[in-house]
């Protein structure tokens, strides 16, 4: 039985529920009942040198569970999915620079009003004002006229897909609405296993950001339907419940192997992938030319590339840096001519590297 059958039947509910929650309920991040929707890691320089320019009324009211902005970003169009009260939204605009523009979409009106009321302030603080905020379901995107098929450079999310029920709606929208080569990167959390229908049916726990969490293996299955071929973890951490009350009430329903984590994925919109990692015996180099990571970069978390050293890849990772806004950055080896078979151990173990580890600390499973 896959995520399609198992989603809340009333919709509307769970939408309002949400928004009541987010708009209501929660008042600032101190709110929270757990560390679910928190960032528990320290953002990196440039991400904390631009969070000390966004007003305080915007970071009282942020509720994500990772920095889901990434690299290479200037003069982009970023669309960002339950921006709230815009806290990566203003993030990404410093970022992106004043030829570029970010998109914020949300549900909450409390929240969109917070981001709004800002917006000439961090126009001011910036020296140019480059964002929008629409007020709107992430799932029913076709309504905002302004949002056009290809349209987007990279799509943002930060711990909010959870919270909708019709996740397969979102994925969609996504892939239509980026650019061939562009990407979704977001941060959201993910289970071990299938939430089990009472914890789905509650409410705190929906808006808390844990019964929504999709089992990670239907979630790349997902978005493998969806058109994004080759699902690429970048990092992930575990959640652990610092709610008593709460995580008594899981394991009572028979649920203490349930566990959650926070993961941040990247997707590509590139339709020349394969649904495995074929070996073509291609290399890249890495040429030490994006900001802020000359000795190195990671695409994601099993490829990390030092600079002038040439590192084997598969024919998924060859395209998703030659047929990017990365393949200024590297030199690109070899081509299609040969095929040498899958990589080994391009296998389907939980992803995450701080669920299961092997006796030697490395992660068991994985790919490529």
């Amino acid at each position: 039985m896959g995520w399609e059958t198992m989603a809340v039947i009333d919709k509307t509910a769970t939408h309002s529920s949400v928004s009541v929650y987010y708009g209501t309920t929660l008042q600032k991040t101190t709110d929270l009942l757990t560390n679910a929707c928190c960032t528990s890691s320290a953002p990196p320089p440039h991400i904390a040198s631009a969070i000390v320019n966004i007003h305080t009324d915007v970071l009282d009211k942020y509720y994500g569970c990772g920095f889901c902005i990434p690299d290479e970003v200037t003069g982009m169009t970023i669309l960002d999915l339950g921006c709230g009260a815009g806290r990566d939204v203003y993030i990404a605009s410093q970022l992106v620079g004043p030829t570029g523009k970010v998109i914020g979409v949300d549900l909450t009106e409390e929240q969109l009003a917070v981001a709004n009321r800002t917006r000439t302030y961090h126009a001011e603080k910036f020296g140019y004002d480059n964002v929008v905020f629409y007020h709107g379901l992430i799932e029913n995107l076709d309504a905002i006229e302004s949002l056009t098929d290809g349209s987007v450079d990279i799509i943002i999310s930060n711990c909010v897909i959870n919270l909708c029920p019709n996740k397969e709606a979102v994925l969609k929208s996504c892939h239509r609405l980026l650019k061939p080569g562009g990407e979704l990167y977001f941060s959201d959390v993910y289970a071990n296993r299938r939430v089990p229908k009472e914890l789905r049916e509650d409410e705190v726990l929906w808006g808390e950001c844990l019964s929504g969490a999709m089992y990670w293996n239907d979630f790349q299955n997902l978005a493998k339907k969806c058109g994004f071929t080759d699902p690429r973890l970048v990092e992930d951490s575990p959640i652990t419940i610092e709610n008593q009350a709460v995580q008594d009430k899981i394991n009572a329903l028979g649920h203490a192997k349930l566990e959650f984590y926070s993961a941040t994925y990247r997707l590509f919109h590139l339709d020349c992938l394969e649904p495995h990692c074929e070996d073509y015996g291609q290399a890249v180099v890495y040429l030490g030319t994006i900001p802020r990571f000359e000795s190195g970069w990671a695409l994601d978390n099993h490829h990390y590339m030092e600079k002038g050293k040439v590192f084997l890849v598969c024919g998924n990772t060859y395209n998703m840096l030659k047929e990017t806004r990365f393949a200024k950055h590297f030199a690109f080896i070899g081509d299609w001519s040969t095929h040498y078979g899958i990589y080994d151990g391009c296998g389907t173990s939980c992803p995450f590297k701080s669920s299961i580890m092997a006796d030697n600390g490395e992660k068991s499973g994985g790919c490529c």
